[in-house]
């Protein structure tokens, strides 16, 4: 198992203290009504604690941690059920910028992401390209020095918000990306909230005129970079899913020990407590395949690496299914009500499962890769 450093577990205890003491499960129920569907307060305490800035390059303000230190983030995030962005502007948006973009973009941008200043959102799927990376309808052309955007994009998270998004459209030479003001004209926006409660929108742009300098990274190369990119916000939310689990596992644990059937805490019945070793299992085995794919995301091979992440995601999805249903059936009735924390673990998780991809999918994805690996 993967020891984390001192420094590590010090921030760890820094961000536990902040979500539990600041952003209790009725408060994150307001949040998730208002209008934006996330905290600015929150955001900003984010910011203050290093969180956003955590896995940012140190030349741009930030602290140049790895996927280690995005899986404690997101561990945090799982467990508190956080809505605010950080898996759209911080692991897709700012990674992406991060990966693919020029100095003069790196500069321009990353700080202020880091001080909380500006949000991102990644616009790549598109209405019927399911996971697909490589389905691209969306179109730029060249006008002058500059680009003319024209196309549909689905479910950017966070994408009604975010200051900039990064959009895919396919050129002369092939898929790229494109940095595009959300509020530019011919933008238009359509957000709705998810099962879960967190946001997501659908874009469509129409003759959206952006600068030369808006190409993010090479022309042509949007596909092998967005593929890097999904694959490590698939391990941030295999982390995620690990911290929702946990939370599950306790506060299904105290449930069976305050309940009471014939004047007994149901806890002390040998059956239940044999379900609950199962949710304990299934819990640790998804940390330990999370840990692993965090681990691979700096120096494997693309195709070792998707394997890995493949792997890991099917594991912990059918971790978080098993995890998730027991939690609902071991509280009874009340397990589903809206009142109940539970029930939106269990919808967190749910979501999670389809996140870039279900199970079906990369079990398809692992076996590829696998095929790929064996010496012909």
């Amino acid at each position: 198992m993967y020891s984390f450093t001192g420094e590590q577990q010090q921030f760890r205890d820094s961000l536990q203290r902040l979500l539990r003491e600041d952003y209790p499960f009725d408060r994150r129920r307001g949040i998730a009504r208002s209008a934006s569907g996330w905290s600015v307060e929150t955001w900003r305490q984010l910011a203050e604690v290093g969180a956003l800035a955590l896995s940012l390059p140190e030349a741009h303000g930030g602290f140049g941690g790895g996927a280690m230190d995005t899986f404690l983030v997101m561990e945090e995030c799982g467990r508190a059920l956080l809505l605010e962005p950080y898996l759209s502007t911080i692991v897709l948006g700012a990674g992406t910028v991060a990966r693919a973009g020029n100095e003069a973009q790196r500069a321009a941008i990353l700080p202020a992401v880091g001080r909380g200043e500006r949000q991102l959102a990644l616009a790549h799927y598109e209405p019927g390209s399911r996971y697909a990376l490589d389905a691209i309808a969306c179109e730029a052309r060249r006008d002058g020095a500059g680009w003319v955007l024209s196309g549909a994009k689905s479910w950017a998270l966070n994408g009604a918000t975010a200051d900039q998004l990064i959009v895919s459209a396919r050129t002369a030479k092939g898929p790229s990306l494109f940095l595009v003001d959300r509020t530019a004209a011919g933008v238009g926006v359509r957000d709705y909230p998810m099962y879960d409660a967190r946001r997501a929108a659908d874009l469509q742009l129409d003759r959206v005129h952006v600068a030369p300098d808006a190409l993010l990274g090479e022309e042509g190369e949007a596909v092998p970079c967005v593929a890097a990119i999904i694959d490590t916000a698939i391990a941030a939310l295999c982390a995620e899913a690990v911290g929702a689990m946990a939370i599950l596992l306790e506060t299904t644990g105290q449930y069976l020990k305050t309940r009471k059937q014939f004047g007994t805490p149901i806890g002390s019945f040998q059956v239940l407590q044999h379900r609950m070793a199962d949710m304990l299992l299934e819990t640790e085995a998804a940390r330990s395949m999370a840990l692993l794919a965090a681990s691979r995301m700096a120096g494997a091979p693309p195709g070792e690496r998707s394997r890995i992440v493949s792997a890991a995601k099917v594991r912990v999805a059918e971790a978080a299914r098993h995890v998730g249903q027991q939690a609902v059936q071991l509280h009874g009735g009340v397990g589903v009500t809206d009142e109940l924390p539970v029930s939106h673990y269990f919808r967190r998780l749910t979501l999670i499962e389809m996140a870039f991809g279900d199970v079906d999918y990369h079990l398809g994805r692992f076996g590829r890769h696998l095929f790929d690996t064996q010496p012909q």
